[in-house]
């Protein structure tokens, strides 16, 4: 009951106050944005994006071909990652979504040796149901933002979430797998015939929801899939 409470609270002064850190609460500076700068510098990046083969493809070995994989931040609860990704996710901020994609393109722009052979970004699909009840895709606005920073393009009718199932969160590897099985589709498979597409989402946990798009991705005729997240969970 604290938990919610507190919960509720922190909400409520968000609202309120929208420019302050969202770790730190301090005011942010006028270039600052969502992060200040001392919050930022402490964030828990990987660094996978300057590997040609880093091993998060591990999790995607005998389940379906990826060329590269990669994940901005480490995530664990309760820490600033999981508030970042909680904001951008649930708080109806999809600009929060963009900026963040933004923060890793650059980055993959600057130094990513594989970066220049991807020709298309999506971002993993929602179902329509879900989409109209949260207003945005997150995955969507990342990849919004990877592409400002990256200049690659990026499309949101390549694929789509044919059925709408329960959340992953909670999930063991088997159940994830089983709820997303036969979810998406491909529907403008002339958009990837013979392209090097990079999947997008916002965490990578287990990595069922991406397998069973990338999958489709291959059905479709796709030469290359690769995967960028915001956030890995250990």
């Amino acid at each position: 009951m604290f938990q919610f409470v507190s919960e509720l609270l922190i909400d409520f002064w968000d609202q309120v106050y929208p420019n302050l850190c969202l770790n730190c609460k301090r005011t942010l500076e006028k270039e600052e944005k969502l992060l200040c700068v001392h919050c930022r510098m402490k964030l828990p990046e990987t660094n996978y994006h300057r590997e040609m083969e880093s091993e998060l493809i591990e999790r995607f070995a005998g389940k379906v071909r990826v060329e590269h994989v990669a994940a901005h931040y480490r995530f664990s609860k309760k820490s600033v990652i999981q508030k970042l990704i909680h904001e951008l996710k649930y708080k109806d901020h999809p600009e929060s979504a963009v900026l963040v994609g933004k923060w890793y393109g650059h980055q993959l722009a600057n130094d990513c040796p594989w970066i220049s052979e991807i020709d298309l970004l999506i971002g993993v699909p929602l179902h329509k149901k879900r989409l109209q009840k949260r207003g945005y895709n997150q995955a969507d606005c990342i990849a919004e933002g990877l592409s400002s920073a990256t200049k690659l393009p990026m499309r949101t009718d390549v694929m789509v979430r044919i059925r709408f199932n329960s959340s992953q969160t909670r999930k063991n590897r088997l159940q994830r797998w089983l709820n997303v099985e036969t979810v998406f589709r491909v529907a403008r498979p002339d958009a990837v015939i013979g392209k090097h597409v990079a999947l997008v989402d916002d965490v990578l946990t287990t990595g069922a929801t991406i397998e069973a798009c990338a999958i489709e991705l291959h059905r479709a005729g796709c030469r290359s899939v690769s995967v960028l997240t915001i956030a890995v969970t250990r």
